[in-house]
């Protein structure tokens, strides 16, 4: 069974890497991976809570940063040291295949993918703490978080299951820090 997943991880890979390729993708998805491509965004953000919402606003961008740190730190300090799976471009079975569309493959290993994990954290954090009073930030953060990940698999650096994984669980990261907002902040 697992066999068969990995086949189909390294099937889904060579679609996304190949198959999908294209010059505008090729300029485009390093970008968006690109942590410093997203901080006007993120000041935005800040910018936003804080003159919307004032000491609450402060509250969410702390909660906010807080997710994504934990879970930054527990995807790339324990559960990549534990499972020890390498990125698709530093696979020896597969590298020579894979088209490396960012200079340097990344150090460290692939499962989960943190770039998943943290933007998912925040993603659906912010989703969730901001839904009621903006209907539509559910599509942009998920949008946002999706093509990050996205890019992550295009970009050779990162298998399918890399990512969803560490959607997954930064999602599920992010929906507790939510909780944990909601409790603290009940009149929000």
């Amino acid at each position: 069974m697992i066999e068969h997943l990995v086949q189909f991880d390294r099937h889904l890979l060579h679609f996304i890497n190949h198959d999908l390729g294209n010059p505008f993708f090729d300029w485009l998805m390093p970008i968006l991976r690109n942590a410093r491509t997203w901080i006007p965004l993120y000041i935005i953000v800040i910018a936003l809570c804080i003159w919307k919402y004032k000491k609450q606003g402060v509250i969410i961008i702390a909660l906010m940063a807080l997710s994504a740190g934990i879970a930054d730190f527990t995807s790339a300090h324990l559960y990549k040291k534990e499972v020890h799976r390498l990125r698709p471009c530093n696979d020896p079975e597969i590298a020579s295949t894979v088209v490396l569309r960012v200079n340097g493959c990344g150090t460290g290993f692939s499962f989960p993918s943190t770039h998943a994990t943290d933007h998912f954290a925040m993603a659906i954090f912010i989703a969730f703490v901001l839904y009621k009073r903006w209907r539509w930030i559910w599509l942009w953060a998920i949008l946002w978080a999706g093509l990050i990940c996205f890019a992550q698999v295009y970009v050779g650096v990162h298998f399918p299951i890399d990512v969803t994984v560490g959607a997954l669980y930064g999602a599920l990261v992010g929906w507790i820090m939510s909780l944990l907002f909601k409790k603290t902040q009940p009149g929000f």
